[in-house]
């Protein structure tokens, strides 16, 4: 029970109160779904589309071909025919879609870091086909080639086969990290 003198010493103590002036802070809401990758939800059907209704080219049927390759000086042909053939187990892959040429360039960066950092060896880099560029000129496509030549740790790459990704990915070949020795021991 309130103890009427308290009740009127509070009425007193609040009797020239008023609200307070409306702030500019934030409502909480409740949160709002998590968006939906529509552009990649797009460029998937498109090559699920193009895949099942397209043409099969030359280079689809036959092994070898026009498609982009390289090999490090050096380096036996033998690893580029095992590449091709995919004997190598695909350890890691990137996904470049909807980078700039800047983003991509950085990501491969870091991407190929991480990879000799932890001694992976082939790995799947994907630069799309170019149906989301202005004249679907697979711009991505050519610039990845040219980074991945004059990155000292790749050794050989080729263009994936048609279920890996076909001319919008290549499979990359890096060379092992060799281990130092250890000047304590």
């Amino acid at each position: 029970m309130i103890d009427p003198d308290d009740l009127a010493a509070f009425r007193a103590a609040v009797a020239d109160a008023r609200p307070l002036p409306r702030t500019d802070r934030v409502q909480h809401r409740t949160p709002l779904p998590p968006p939906r990758p529509l552009q990649h939800q797009a460029d998937e059907q498109a090559a699920l589309h193009e895949s099942l209704h397209g043409q099969i080219g030359l280079q689809d049927r036959l092994e070898g071909g026009d498609e982009p390759i390289y090999l490090r000086n050096g380096i036996a042909h033998s690893v580029l025919k095992d590449l091709r053939r995919g004997r190598w187990v695909l350890q890691a892959e990137i996904d470049l879609h909807g980078l700039n040429r800047d983003e991509a360039r950085s990501a491969l960066s870091v991407f190929l870091a991480e990879c000799n950092r932890h001694g992976t060896r082939c790995v799947r880099v994907i630069h799309g086909k170019g149906y989301g560029s202005p004249g679907r000129d697979a711009v991505l496509r050519r610039l990845v080639r040219g980074w991945l030549m004059q990155k000292i740790e790749v050794l050989a790459y080729c263009q994936a086969k048609p279920q890996d990704g076909g001319e919008g990915a290549v499979i990359v070949l890096l060379k092992t990290q060799r281990k130092t020795a250890n000047p304590r021991s």
